[in-house]
Order: structure tokens, then sequence, then C-alpha cells
């Protein structure tokens, strides 16, 4: 770990490749050849065992490669994280809106598990679940790899209570509470999910906490994890969620408004933790 970042690597597939630096260029075409000659040359990238490769290294098909990710202009966010919990087993952390949950596109140390890593200088941490960038809450992370499958384990046999709070237009053609059960793939953008016709596979209960004048609290329970399940869910009601950036229109990337964050927050996870047989109930500090 190198500043709270753990190297990404890659296996060289099979074939002739002139040299690990021409392989490194054609595989990853926006970083540079010049730049991949410096980071060769620094000793930022190794093979399994450790060893340096440089840039006349020869091309072994086969080869597990570790490097370290750069970005050039991260984008910071301006919000901080708070750690609700920690064992020698989890780490549950109160993610602010905008903070990505892991390193991905133009994101890396501005990242939950990059600070988090930072802070506690755990190299072993993972996530056990995720929530979306724009989404707040409380994320679930494992700290011991011993035990980890056992709260993964939690995840995947839908052993978790999860509720979520969102502010949205109020819903006075509909009859709460309400079940909206659908099937949701991916839409015309990658980046996008939608409603199809077909077997369900996404289940969410919900129902009102507050009535406002504009808009109404309510809570969603989801008992499945579809990519964007309850934005999804929210508009296919016609009460879409405020402020989001996706739905039911897509804005530019990096068009997001830190005074206009997503109005959806993780409140709660509960689970009878499977190590201590101990009931656990996170519930995150924030406020809609």
């Amino acid at each position: 770990m190198r500043d709270g970042v753990a190297p990404s690597y890659i296996w060289l597939p099979q074939g002739a490749r002139p040299s690990l630096l021409e392989f490194l260029v054609e595989r990853f075409p926006a970083v540079g050849k010049e730049q991949w000659q410096a980071r060769l040359a620094a000793g930022d990238v190794r093979n399994a065992d450790g060893g340096l490769l440089h840039p006349d290294s020869g091309y072994c098909p086969g080869t597990q490669v570790f490097y370290y990710r750069e970005i050039a202009q991260e984008p910071p966010i301006p919000f901080h994280e708070t750690i609700l919990y920690q064992d020698e087993h989890l780490l549950v952390a109160d993610k602010p809106h905008f903070l990505p949950v892991t390193p991905s596109g133009r994101f890396l140390h501005e990242t939950l598990l990059v600070r988090l890593k930072k802070r506690t200088g755990c190299e072993t941490m993972v996530p056990i679940h995720r929530i979306d960038r724009e989404t707040a809450g409380v994320v679930v992370f494992s700290l011991a790899p011993a035990t980890r499958d056992r709260y993964q384990a939690l995840f995947r046999e839908r052993a978790v209570d999860k509720v979520y709070e969102a502010l949205a237009p109020p819903g006075h053609d509909l009859l709460f509470p309400l079940t909206r059960r659908s099937r949701i793939v991916t839409g015309d953008r990658f980046f996008t999910m939608t409603e199809s016709p077909g077997e369900p596979n996404a289940h969410t209960d919900i129902t009102v906490l507050e009535k406002g004048t504009s808009a109404w609290r309510y809570e969603l329970r989801p008992l499945t994890g579809k990519t964007h399940q309850l934005r999804v869910h929210m508009l296919g009601l016609g009460v879409p969620i405020l402020n989001d950036l996706l739905y039911p229109v897509v804005h530019p990337v990096g068009g997001e408004n830190f005074d206009q964050p997503l109005k959806l927050l993780a409140r709660s996870l509960s689970f009878v933790d499977p190590v201590s047989q101990v009931l656990r109930r996170f519930e995150s500090l924030r406020q809609l």
C-alpha cells in the first residue's frame, strides 16, 4: 500500500508483443508511452514477487504485473466521513454525499476506501457492500480476511436489514405503504438502469415518514440490491428522488453541485453478527 492506495494488477495475455512497455501502452492508451517509461524507470511496476520491471523488460505471457494508478487532476471532495464503529473484524463508516466508496474513473485518493486506509493503516480493508457515490450513509468494511466471507454471506443471503430515506415529490396518487417489484436492466447508456418487462429481480418496500408541502420524506427498504434500484423504483412511481443527476434526465459528468446533493441516505443497517452472534445496528448521523 502506498499513501493508502493498493497496487492494481493485470495478467499478461497470451500472444507475442515486442516488449512489456509496448503492451502497457497498447492496453492503457490514455496513460501514454512517456508516462509508462517514467513509471517503469521509477520502480512503480513490478512482478508478483516484487521484482522490478524495466522499460526494456521483455513480454512474458501469463505474468502478473502490478502497478500504481495515478490521476493528474483529481477533483477534491470537500466533505468528510465519520467512523461509527470499529473492531478487529469490521469498520463501519458514515459516508458523505459525492464521495465514491472505491477508486474508479476520475477518483482515486478522494474515495472512502483510500481515505480510511490512510486513516487506519489497515491494508486488508475492503468494502462488504457498496452505495452510489451520490448517496450518503452507512457503509460496512471488512478488516480481517479470515472472517470476511462470513460477513459477505450476510449480503449474499439477504440477511441484512437495509433502511434508506429519500426526499421526493409528494405521491398523492399512490397508496402507501406499497411494494415496488420490477425487472431492472441496463438502460440505453451503460451507466444507467431501467425497468423492463419480465420476471422481477428487484423488490423495494416504501412508506411515507413525513409529508411536506413540496416534498415528502420516504422510507425505502430494498430486499434486493440491484444497481440504482431505489432511484429507478422511485422514478417508476412518478416521484423521482430530488437532485438526481441521472434520473429522469442524465446530466454531464462533473456537473454536480455540492449545494444540491442527491436526497438519498443509507439510514441504517442491522444484522446478526456471524462471529459474535450479537445483533448489530448501525445508523447514520446525517440528515437529508
